[in-house]
């Protein structure tokens, strides 16, 4: 198989993990007799400071040529700490959303109980919590009409939903429930928000498409406690996009660090695979961030092309390292390896490398050498 795969790795921390992403995509084409084509672009702080645009225009056709983009992680301090500041890294990839009409953005939770020490919670309340998150992507307050006073005294921004915009996912999110355990939860503020209300009634109407599917809802303020109370209750939880920003944010922390999750932003072109973390400025270049994000957001691509068996290898790739405790230092600050061991050894599983215990001594120094 031959595919087109458009690379932006970002600011910050982006191009790291995205390498060691690509590198395990390699591992998987060799072994697997594929071939991916690589084509590189730019967005956000990186692009302002090369073009002045955080999206140019050769980036939007480079991703709308593309059969799915992977991308890094976006953002600078100078842009954070400087609300005034009229062009801005998110710009692009708000932009990009638009143009690409990626209208659902899919963040699975899941947890790995190695790692349950490191989550908030009792590991009783997070054994067996897996679910996935679908949030609106191009509509409602941050796509809303903004308005601000002329003396600075007041601020609007609108929130707007249409009935399209909202059937479109809860469909997607419908057919992930049957694929999983028949179960939706809507997240909305129907008892305050008109759009919350037209939300319901268009699932209301959609779930008799889905006789097999067992339909709640919740308010979102509810939800925001039930994802920490009892995590376990959740299967597919569907909401709107300033809902699921929160939501998935809160529910990330659950496994125990945000380097470990990725993403999916779908719609009508190519399809965007991201981690759900920052671009967290303070570790680039220091070989230290946590690839896995990004690396599980390649499986998700490579599930999305239709190469399930391959993204299958890539998550056991990621089981063997946790499991064996080859993990960066946002997990383990005193026994941690480097962002690109970890890339490397889960590249060496994928290619069937790894075949019984490792020499960590020689990890350390950056080699994978099998015993």
């Amino acid at each position: 198989m031959k595919k087109k795969i458009a690379v932006i790795e970002g600011d910050g921390i982006g191009p790291e993990v995205t390498r060691q992403a690509i590198r395990v995509l390699n591992a998987v084409a060799e072994s697997f007799k594929h071939e991916f084509e690589y084509n590189y672009c730019m967005m956000g702080a990186d692009a302002i400071d090369k073009t002045g645009s955080p999206l140019p225009d050769e980036t939007i056709e480079t991703c709308l040529n593309s059969d799915a983009i992977l991308f890094g992680a976006i953002g600078h301090p100078r842009y954070d700490n400087d609300p005034s500041a009229k062009v801005r890294p998110e710009q692009g990839l708000l932009k990009l959303r638009k143009s690409l009409q990626l209208f659902a953005n899919i963040r699975p939770v899941s947890t790995y109980s190695s790692l349950f020490h490191l989550s908030p919670l009792k590991s009783k309340q997070i054994e067996g919590v897996d679910f996935v998150i679908f949030r609106e992507l191009t509509g409602g307050i941050y796509f809303g009409k903004k308005e601000t006073s002329t003396d600075g005294a007041q601020a609007m921004d609108e929130c707007t939903y249409n009935r399209e915009e909202i059937a479109r996912i809860t469909r997607l999110a419908f057919e992930q429930a049957m694929l999983r355990k028949k179960k939706l939860t809507l997240v909305d503020k129907a008892n305050v928000l008109e759009t919350s209300r037209l939300w319901r009634r268009v699932v209301q109407e959609t779930a008799g498409e889905y006789p097999e599917v067992s339909v709640d809802y919740m308010f979102v303020d509810n939800a925001a406690m039930q994802i920490i109370v009892n995590p376990k209750q959740f299967d597919v939880i569907l909401t709107e996009n300033m809902f699921g920003d929160i939501l998935s944010d809160e529910a990330s922390v659950i496994s125990g660090s945000l380097g470990l999750l990725p993403s999916a932003s779908i719609g009508t072109g190519a399809a965007l695979f991201e981690p759900i973390h920052g671009s967290y400025p303070q570790a680039a270049g220091k070989d230290i961030a946590n690839p896995i994000g990004s690396i599980l957001s390649a499986a998700m691509l490579l599930d999305h092309l239709g190469l399930k068996e391959e993204g299958q290898l890539v998550r056991d790739a990621v089981n063997w390292t946790l499991l064996n405790s080859f993990v960066t230092k946002d997990i383990d600050p005193v026994n941690f390896y480097f962002t690109s061991t970890i890339g490397e050894l889960i590249s060496d599983f994928v290619s069937g490398k790894i075949s019984g215990s490792v020499n960590t001594e020689n990890i350390e120094l950056r080699k994978s050498t099998i015993i």
